[in-house]
């Protein structure tokens, strides 16, 4: 049967590529997503698959009934873009000023719905059914999943799969991991009140881009110096803002980062660790302050047994010529959420464009991929979905 369905998505590899570049051509950002739900929707009814769409707001999920008793498995992409202009010179280069796939979410969907396609033709000899979970908002918490979630789009799943199309990596291999394998990621942001004045009179100002300064330096000891080394955690200040004349001392600055953590205690303990030095710059300097702190996608926590079960099936597929444990990744996904409800994994396919010895990375305004990864990822995703029956 598995060889039967690698065939059929081979024989539908162009149709995959020519979704793929449709969706690479028409972006959505993350909850203005319109055409896109709408575009998935309408490919599930011309092939008469059952579909409901608006799930927890942008969602979208098609639901496969296979001929014979089984388990539900659940399979899930993403399809939001990003706020970035793109840069490639390819003839599917997005057509949407400041907007684009530039994290493969399109590969994602193409990935899925030829993947059901092929299901919903195999439909009478499958055993059990089969949710394909079309997820808006994965770039942008608080995210699509838990919305989704709430709706009822897990209802009877047994077990999920999911993929992240990894440009870093060859096409052809498998990445897993159990446990952590994607952090949490929080955003932060602090707002220094001083007194501003004339630059040349600093004496009777609280310089507010001094300050800010100091709490950039001081946050750095957070993980330097107090959280156990043992222990993987990442504290990034992306934005300094002090906007003003060259002879002006700033009256505010704004600091905006995030964090990563994979352990939850250490999460708590960043965030109070934080408004603590926050707190004792601020009164060094006679200023007062500003502090929020958005708790964003928790971590990315792999079910062993499952975990164990996609590196068999990985392992026999013949596209896949390198199955390996992959180091903790700090970037974040909201697959997290579907995690702490049923069993499954997440796993990352190789997707690096030929003839380049180092990809552009995800979220770069030229980034791209190899397009034969939709093949690897499809027959992964298909060959768990399946043999996961035989559990």
């Amino acid at each position: 049967m598995l060889q039967h369905l690698f065939t059929k998505l081979e024989n539908y590899y162009d149709e995959m590529v020519e979704i793929r570049r449709y969706l690479h051509q028409h972006p959505e950002l993350s909850f203005q997503e319109v055409k896109t739900p709408n575009y998935i929707k309408d490919y599930y009814l011309n092939l008469g698959i059952e579909v409901r769409d608006k799930v927890g707001g942008n969602g979208v999920v098609a639901k496969i009934y296979g001929g014979k008793p089984g388990k539900t498995i659940a399979l899930r992409a993403d399809f939001d873009a990003l706020p970035i202009n793109d840069e490639k010179d390819v003839p599917y280069k997005s057509t949407i000023p400041g907007v684009m796939h530039a994290c493969g979410h399109d590969g994602h969907t193409a990935t899925l719905l030829v993947l059901a396609k092929v299901l919903h033709e195999m439909r009478e000899e499958l055993e059990g059914n089969y949710i394909m979970i079309h997820q808006h908002a994965e770039e942008y918490a608080p995210g699509g999943a838990v919305t989704m979630i709430e709706d009822g789009c897990l209802e009877g799943v047994d077990a999920i799969f999911g993929t992240h199309l990894w440009a870093s990596e060859p096409t052809g291999k498998i990445q897993y991991r159990k446990g952590p394998i994607m952090a949490a990621a929080d955003r932060f942001e602090i707002e220094i009140q001083g007194q501003g004045g004339h630059g040349a009179q600093p004496h009777k100002t609280k310089d507010s881009i001094v300050t800010a300064s100091q709490l950039v330096m001081n946050l750095q000891q957070i993980v330097s110096r107090r959280v156990n080394p043992v222990d993987s955690a990442v504290v990034t200040v992306g934005s300094f803002v002090a906007d003003n004349a060259f002879n002006v001392i700033a009256d505010k600055a704004k600091l905006i980062g995030t964090v990563r953590t994979f352990n939850e205690d250490v999460r708590e303990f960043i965030e109070k660790e934080i408004e603590r030095i926050v707190q004792g710059t601020c009164l060094a300097a006679n200023s007062t302050f500003e502090y929020e702190y958005h708790k964003g996608y928790p971590a990315v926590v792999n079910h062993a047994e499952e975990t164990d079960f996609l590196v068999q099936c990985a392992t026999n597929i013949p596209d896949v010529t390198v199955v390996e444990e992959t180091e903790p990744q700090m970037g974040g996904e909201d697959f997290a959420y579907y995690l702490q409800h049923v069993k499954g994994t997440f796993f990352f396919t190789g997707a690096r464009p030929e003839n380049v010895p180092v990809a552009y990375p995800h979220h770069h305004p030229k980034f791209d991929i190899d397009e034969k990864s939709l093949l690897v990822a499809a027959k992964t995703l298909g060959s768990a979905a399946l043999e996961y029956q035989k559990k």
